[in-house]
């Protein structure tokens, strides 16, 4: 069951602080930093807030790629409907409703994520719908979207693979399907098409380098 502290919105913002990620400085959004006590979270201090682990306090730099692409291409969205998949910080999401789609929802089964992505919404005068189903447990391209956005989702070898075959199962059904991936372990390029490619700074204490080379892919449909 997911947890939330008993004030989630006040949890956010007296532990995160608004900044402005390096790819999309056009947003201010609430990330953990290191002067703010959720950088150094440790299990025993997440099991006293109720909190699972604290993914959407930072922005990955699969989700900066799909936003930056988003706001330079914003004909991708125009008055589309849009879903975001594990939308964390839900960045790719304001991204998407500042192009214009005509309907955007952040998907992501962490309840404080939510809170999170609709507050950077709120600091960015933008809005957007949320849903904290599982939608890996969806039947095939379900639910229905005309493009469908994912980023950072190959961190391990289950969820690479369940994402991968959802987000095909969309792009099978005629959708647009962009994934940002930073070269994660378990990602595959078999059967996508790359259509940007950004440096994006990242910090050591996240990452293994200071700088990822993160692609934004088109996911293909299965050749007849």
């Amino acid at each position: 069951m997911a947890r939330l502290p008993a004030d989630p919105e006040g949890f956010v913002r007296a532990n995160l602080a608004l900044e402005r990620p390096a790819m999309v400085p056009e947003f201010r959004l609430w990330l953990a930093t290191e002067y703010v006590p959720i950088w150094q979270a440790t299990e025993a201090w997440m099991e006293q807030q109720n909190i699972d682990p604290p993914f959407w306090a930072f922005c990955w730099p699969g989700g900066q790629a799909i936003a930056r692409y988003l706001l330079d291409n914003p004909d991708t969205v125009r008055g589309k409907r849009v879903i975001d998949f594990a939308a964390g910080s839900g960045v790719s999401s304001m991204a998407a409703s500042h192009s214009g789609a005509a309907a955007v929802t952040a998907n992501d089964i962490d309840l404080l994520s939510l809170v999170a992505a609709r507050l950077n919404a709120e600091a960015n005068g933008l809005e957007f719908e949320v849903s904290s189903d599982d939608w890996l447990a969806n039947p095939d391209h379900a639910p229905a979207a005309d493009v469908v956005i994912a980023g950072d989702v190959c961190y391990e070898r289950e969820m690479s693979v369940r994402a991968l075959a959802w987000l095909r199962s969309h792009a099978n059904a005629g959708r647009l399907v962009l994934l940002g991936d930073p070269g994660r372990n378990y990602f595959s390029a078999q059967g996508l098409e790359e259509l940007a490619r950004y440096e994006i700074p990242t910090s050591l204490q996240l990452e293994n380098r200071g700088m990822r080379e993160t692609v934004v892919w088109k996911v293909l449909p299965l050749a007849d």
